[in-house]
């Protein structure tokens, strides 16, 4: 199996991240990706490249012209106004509150804002395009013929939406690289969303299309972040009716229970009979990660890969979650090599 990976990741290298009231080490962090490569090419998964550069076309059939040009920038507006730190969210147009753009860049942060965990530092800009472009390459040698293709995303990008970042996330790799399939040619991707975080961001740029199948396993938004989408009665709108599956699942869930909304999300995607799969692959229901309450182990994750594999899939995966612990490698790579031992790849 390819791995698109490129060191730009660095590039995104943020020092403080707002969590229980105080600044801290952010979980997301560059020695996510070098734990996953050191593991990718320990269990000789296969080639592992750097991406293609796309510009801009393919992100803005995802991404507002408006959102873009405010990541581009946003950074250098934050230092020209004089600001010490990295730039965070202080306010949002909350409730009953006009939706207009401030000129001011405190305002434009808040606007674009979807949590305030999420700060802005040197880089993120040019990270995010990377990102991105390790997504669009595996897309395209999925598109050329490989069996499947491991896009090792950082930043990750499931919670962006088309206009909002946080989560960690600035760009939706996944999202991108769904879209990028469907302009290749193919009528109808499905998107599976693994993380142990719901997918809002993806869920919010597809919920009301019919070409894209969004089904996602994670924690109950009632208790875990994002909180405001994931809950089961979100099945899309308009013509997307039916479209968008959630499976929000309590804590200690462990795998006999994450696998049964797994093999009916496959079952459902199956019904759609999509012409390729991309799976947001997050290792954060792990048991021992630091910011999530499922309980998997390090094995499941191999039947989670090999379970997919089944679909028959053209398949991109996206790297999402699951934090800077050494497990992190073993389990990413355990879903991978599951699927390419199933399929024989």
């Amino acid at each position: 199996m390819l791995t698109f990976h490129t060191e730009k990741h660095r590039l995104r290298d943020a020092k403080g991240e707002l969590s229980g009231g105080q600044f801290i080490r952010p979980h997301e962090r560059p020695e996510r990706a070098d734990i996953i490569l050191a593991r990718v090419r320990e269990v000789r998964l296969g080639p592992v490249r750097e991406p293609q550069e796309f510009g801009a076309k393919p992100l803005l059939r995802v991404h507002t012209p408006a959102f873009l040009q405010f990541l581009q920038t946003a950074w250098d507006e934050w230092k020209a106004a004089g600001h010490p730190g990295e730039a965070v969210a202080t306010n949002w147009p909350a409730r009953r509150m006009r939706q207009i753009p401030p000129e001011d860049i405190e305002g434009k942060i808040g606007h674009f804002a979807l949590a305030a965990e999420t700060v802005i530092s040197p880089g993120t800009w040019q990270a995010a395009q990377a990102a991105a472009n390790c997504a669009l390459s595996a897309a395209r040698a999925v598109r050329d013929g490989e069996r499947a293709a491991f896009a090792l995303c950082r930043p990750p990008g499931h919670h962006a939406a088309a206009d909002l970042f946080g989560g960690y996330c600035f760009l939706n790799n996944a999202a991108i690289a769904a879209q990028d399939l469907l302009d290749s040619g193919m009528k109808k991707i499905a998107v599976l969303d693994i993380d142990f975080h719901h997918g809002n961001g993806t869920q919010d740029i597809f919920y009301r299309r019919n070409d894209v199948f969004f089904a996602s396993l994670h924690g109950d938004p009632a208790l875990a972040f994002p909180h405001f989408l994931g809950r089961a009665d979100e099945t899309g709108e308009g013509d997307g009716e039916g479209f968008n599956l959630n499976f929000p699942m309590p804590p200690g869930t462990r795998f006999g229970e994450w696998r049964k909304a797994l093999d009916a999300a496959l079952e459902r995607i199956a019904a759609f009979a999509p012409d390729a799969l991309v799976v947001s692959l997050g290792v954060d229901a792990f048991c021992r990660d630091p910011i999530s309450f499922f309980k998997l182990e390090s094995d499941d994750f191999s039947a989670a890969g090999a379970a997919v594999a089944e679909l028959n899939l053209p398949t991109v995966f996206a790297m999402e979650g699951g934090y800077a612990i050494a497990e992190i490698g073993v389990n990413t790579a355990n879903v991978l090599c599951g699927f390419a031992e199933k399929s024989g790849i």
